[in-house]
């Protein structure tokens, strides 16, 4: 059984989370990547939030509202220069100065951690899209071998009915090989149903029809030298940036939570409407009054600005901590992905050397057959070797770039 190999170049080009693979001979996953970036709702659900955070900005850009009064005295009262009839009044405050663009930095803060909810999905939707992939793969490389198994195998069944004929082997020897090819058929139906599940998670990862067909490489084959990494850009991570926003919006919460504890000032002016008097003729008669207001609203007993000030220094500290946790978390998984890949490739060149071994023990055992003494249980011993070496080798090309994903993820 041949195991064969597509060339492969990899780049891995971590920018605004996209990854760049590069495969011969198959359809790019770069151009699958970006379909699933431009169709998935679960970024379109990130980048609405991030729209309407940013609109909010609208909303607080604006004053309290201005407020109108209009007063009709039922009973009107006799001042010296006429009788009062009806009260117009209206009257604006205005909030601290520099309140309103305070309230306009919080709001936008708040918008910079929802853009960071975009860039955190993206570069999870890539994530899950590669690992979809190749596991795709992987199942159409080993349904290839186990189909090549099959072919060999019916061959030796061949060789095997020509045997019992000349009284080289046995019925029984047929049957085993009969048994096998049996065994090796059950497989490759389960991995064409593992197929079929893995390829409606794929096109959903994709947001297309779960039908939809997926071209993938046979075969894999690990590259001789990984890809350039630094581990220190793990500090820069989306994940960890966005609890930076975060206490940078509790700074901006603050400011403007000072700001509110001013004064309020407000600005009014009154109206009132004077009749004519009749029983007196002089120059002021029925004279309208115009009273200018000012007022000024001080929280002297309000204790909510300190408590404010108080739960924001607490949800900082929380936010530094939480930042910290994460940043453990995220290191402990780069170490595992890196100490993992490099376990894929001792695994991947174990498989291969084992593998070129199980075939000279082939060759040996067919070369026997021309001298008369064949084996097909050794041959059957053989075969399973080898097919077993051939699944590992592509478990281990398929963790391999798993791996390499996960690390992509994390300190690129």
């Amino acid at each position: 059984m041949k195991f064969i190999k597509f060339d492969i170049k990899i780049i891995f080009i971590f920018s605004f989370s996209l990854f760049t693979f590069n495969f011969l001979g198959a359809q790019e996953l770069q151009s699958l990547i970006s379909e699933s970036l431009l169709n998935s709702p679960k970024i379109k659900k990130f980048e609405l939030q991030y729209r309407i955070a940013s609109e909010k900005v609208n909303e607080v850009n604006t004053l309290p509202n201005t407020d109108f009064g209009v007063g009709y005295f039922i009973s009107e009262p006799e001042t010296r220069t006429g009788a009062q009839r009806f009260k117009v009044s209206i009257k604006q405050r205005l909030p601290w100065f520099g309140s309103i663009t305070a309230r306009e930095n919080y709001i936008n803060s708040l918008a910079f951690t929802k853009y960071e909810d975009i860039t955190i999905a993206k570069r999870k939707l890539i994530v899950s899209v590669s690992k979809s992939y190749y596991k795709l793969a992987a199942n159409t490389a080993k349904k290839a071998i186990l189909n090549n198994n099959i072919k060999l195998l019916k061959t030796y069944e061949t060789l095997a009915l020509k045997s019992v004929e000349v009284g080289k082997a046995s019925v029984v020897d047929v049957l085993l090989l009969q048994i096998r090819t049996n065994e090796v058929q059950q497989l490759i139906r389960f991995l064409e149903q593992q197929y079929i599940s893995e390829q409606t998670n794929f096109n959903k990862l994709l947001n297309r029809d779960k039908d939809t067909a997926i071209n993938t490489l046979n075969a894999l084959d690990i590259p001789s030298v990984d890809f350039e990494m630094n581990p220190e850009k793990l500090v820069f991570h989306p994940e960890l940036l966005k609890y930076d926003k975060l206490y940078q919006s509790i700074e901006k919460s603050e400011l403007l939570n000072q700001k509110e504890n001013k004064p309020m000032i407000g600005f009014g002016l009154d109206y009132v409407n004077v009749s004519n008097r009749t029983d007196l003729n002089f120059s002021d008669n029925g004279k309208d009054i115009l009273m200018p207001m000012l007022s000024i609203s001080i929280p002297i007993f309000n204790t909510t600005y300190k408590s404010k000030t108080k739960q924001n220094e607490l949800q900082q500290q929380e936010f530094l901590i939480q930042k910290k946790d994460r940043l453990n978390a995220l290191e402990v998984l780069l170490d595992n992905a890196i100490n993992n890949r490099v376990f894929a490739r001792v695994s991947y060149e174990t498989q291969v050397k084992n593998l070129k071994q199980a075939k000279n023990a082939e060759e040996i055992l067919v070369k026997n057959y021309e001298t008369g003494m064949i084996d097909f249980k050794e041959i059957l011993d053989i075969q399973e070797l080898q097919l077993k070496f051939e699944m590992n080798t592509i478990e281990s090309v398929n963790n391999y770039f798993i791996q390499t994903t996960i690390i992509n993820y994390l300190a690129q």
